[in-house]
């Protein structure tokens, strides 16, 4: 979304507005072109590690001991 700007209070001339528009557009563009996510590196132990094993399930009985 393009950054918008309402004057509420004075009167600014035209070259005023022009400087203002221009100044945070320059801004909005530099900070946009800098607002880039880093890719999240991933190492080789981390793509052959197993994933954890899943918490053991107290609501099934077991075996003899079901009661």
């Amino acid at each position: 979304m393009p950054p918008s700007l309402e004057i509420t209070q004075g009167a600014a001339t035209e070259e005023e507005l022009a400087a203002l528009i221009a100044v945070i557009s320059d801004a909005y563009t530099t900070e946009a072109a800098d607002a880039v996510a880093d890719e999240p590196s991933v190492s080789a132990w981390t793509r052959t590690q197993r994933p954890l094993r899943r918490p053991l399930r107290r609501d099934i009985p077991w075996g003899r001991y079901s009661g």
